[in-house]
């Protein structure tokens, strides 16, 4: 079975990207071959990585990665997970794949207050990302 390469598109490919590329693999990567990338790479954040370990889901094999990276790759579907990048990406990128979509999550790096707070914003975006992969993946199944 020919698997579908999936990108997803953030500013930083330092959370949501990352939450995302991970849920999908752990769920369907005999379906999908996923990718992450940003428009502007920061690095994975620390509490990415914590709250992911906290679902059982490791992080180990990833890093940060630039859409320049991916850019020969041919994707079925892109899907952006945040404003900017769904905003500030070239549109020809975008275009190239044979589906792009828009899921906006807050981005949880952005979170204020204390580190129990900021671990709080992580956790629920985290689950905000499982919930939207695993629909998804059923109504692409269906």
């Amino acid at each position: 079975m020919n698997r579908q390469n999936v990108l997803f598109l953030c500013t930083g490919n330092s959370a949501r990207s990352q939450m995302a590329e991970a849920f999908l693999r752990k769920y369907a990567s005999d379906s999908f071959e996923v990718y992450s990338a940003g428009l502007d790479p920061q690095g994975i954040n620390p509490l990415t990585r914590q709250v992911m370990n906290e679902a059982g889901v490791s992080l180990e094999d990833h890093w940060s990665k630039s859409i320049d990276d991916l850019e020969q790759r041919n994707f079925s579907f892109i899907i952006t997970v945040c404003g900017h990048a769904e905003d500030h990406c070239p549109r020809v990128f975008l275009s190239a794949a044979e589906k792009h979509l828009f899921w906006h999550f807050e981005d949880p790096a952005a979170a204020q207050g204390t580190e129990v707070q900021k671990l709080e914003k992580f956790r629920l975006i985290r689950d905000q990302i499982e919930e939207k992969i695993r629909s998804w993946i059923q109504d692409e199944h269906a």
